[in-house]
């Protein structure tokens, strides 16, 4: 068993290496695209938002409790003076008589406790909560748009390196025709069946296949640049794509243009506004709230004195009257709790409620406006793309034919020119043509397949199995 697991490791290690040196398809390419998009991964980030205020809003029914409290040095000086006392024959006291200044000082605390909680919010919460589901739900359509333009990015890039590929493989054909040609025009040369002109004819259009073939390594590196930005795999992964380009046939389409990501962003925020309106409108409904408190009062180290006596005196008994001087240690009252239920009812706000309301209306007519002409836009759009596909996949067999067409002359023109009844010039615009004809063709697929993918975007059916 001992000797098995160094031979398991290493058959392992030969498996990850072979499977992380594959090539990606597409469905590997798009989920990374899609995980590493900016645009996306903002509007993801973007989402939470609402998100955090649903869960707010939800919270706004569960008590709070607060506590504060306050400590310091405190002097209060009262200024008192006596009212009239009339208790003939005892006592007869006028008004004013004793004019006395009470000082309390000392240090003080005091600590309050707070606890409240909703109980009626008049409708207004659950109206608000509405209003962010549907919030919710439009930019979750709108998030589904996102997703489609980076599919339809991703698979021009892809279509892009296909292209890219086959017009590689048409210039290497006709590189080995032009070598298997100049063999030919060798030997003519050697027996004076061509002139030296026509023989540099046949180089000429060496070195300019050679110049395509550069050019097309450009190119490829460009692309491969833009599909490794956009999935974050590896160029050497991304050589090994051998992409082939085929025409897409789009199925009937099951869906109307109501069901574009757009309009049913438009309409969820249509009806998130309505949601809003009613909750502006209950401004004026009572809001019932429970609460309680708990106070605790302290003064520590006071001294409570006047400035007269607060006792008058009494020269009968010779007594002299007496000021107040306290020095208590310390008072403290607590528990002072208070609790119940209490209300708050906006009779009348300035009119802020109503421009709540009117303002929550001008959203909505927005709303509405922006969605007539989103939908004016889209149905146009989807004319334009059905013309924009009928006219591509008509390109395709006419293509089709001006290629066989240009196989064909191309055939009769290497027969004739072996038995020296052709000139080079007639061989070498014979294989440009072909070239060309096969590069039409290869762009005329690209075309149909960007055609149908728009065909399928315009009714929100685009579906990456038809693709690939």
């Amino acid at each position: 068993m001992k000797n098995m697991l160094p031979l398991f490791l290493l058959l392992l290690l030969f498996h990850s290496t072979g499977q992380a040196q594959s090539a990606p398809d597409f469905k590997e390419l798009l989920d990374s695209a899609l995980v590493r998009d900016a645009d996306l991964k903002m509007q993801l980030t973007k989402n939470k938002v609402t998100s955090l205020d649903q869960q707010k809003l939800k919270d706004i029914f569960l008590p709070t409790l607060e506590a504060s409290g306050m400590a310091g040095y405190m002097n209060a000086t009262a200024h008192l003076i006596s009212p009239e006392i009339n208790l003939q024959p005892f006592l007869d006291i006028p008004q004013g008589k004793y004019n006395n200044n009470l000082n309390i000082s000392g240090f003080s605390a005091l600590a309050k406790a707070d606890a409240k909680m909703l109980l009626y919010s008049g409708g207004k919460v659950r109206q608000l909560g509405k209003a962010l589901e549907e919030k919710k739900q439009s930019e979750a359509a709108l998030l589904e748009k996102s997703q489609d333009e980076v599919v339809a990015v991703l698979s021009r890039a892809y279509d892009q390196l296909a292209l890219v590929h086959q017009s590689k493989r048409v210039l290497d054909e006709g590189k080995k025709r032009l070598d298997a040609n100049k063999k030919t025009a060798d030997k003519a040369l050697g027996y004076g069946l061509i002139t030296p002109y026509d023989h540099k004819k046949i180089e000429l259009a060496q070195a300019t296949l050679d110049a395509k073939l550069a050019e097309y390594e450009g190119k490829k590196e460009l692309l491969l640049t833009q599909l490794e930005v956009l999935t974050g795999v590896s160029r050497e992964r991304l050589r090994m794509i051998e992409p082939v380009l085929n025409p897409i046939i789009p199925p009937a389409p099951q869906k109307t243009i109501e069901d574009r990501a757009e309009l049913r962003a438009l309409e969820h925020g249509i009806r998130a506004s309505d949601f809003k309106v009613k909750a502006e409108k209950t401004w004026w409904i009572p809001k019932v709230q429970l609460m309680a408190s708990a106070y605790y009062l302290g003064l520590y180290g006071s001294r409570w004195k006047t400035s007269d006596n607060i006792i008058p005196p009494i020269p009968s008994i010779g007594y002299p009257g007496r000021k107040l001087d306290w020095r208590p240690a310390s008072l403290n009252v607590f528990p002072i709790l208070r609790a119940g239920v209490g209300f708050q009812w906006a009779i009348f706000d300035g009119r802020e409620g109503q421009r709540a309301i009117q303002l929550a209306l001008v959203d909505r007519e927005v709303l509405l406006n922006q969605k007539e002409d989103a939908l004016r836009k889209l149905t146009l759009n989807r004319a334009n793309n059905q013309s924009g596909y009928d006219i591509a996949n008509a390109q395709i067999p006419l293509k089709g034919k001006e290629k066989e067409l240009a196989q064909n002359a191309l055939i009769q023109a290497e027969k004739e020119f072996r038995y020296g009844m052709a000139k080079s010039m007639q061989l070498v615009e014979a294989e440009s043509d072909l070239e060309a004809a096969e590069l039409e063709y290869q762009n005329a697929l690209f075309n149909q397949r960007r055609a149908a993918i728009e065909l399928m975007r315009s009714t929100q059916e685009l579906d990456i199995k038809k693709l690939y």
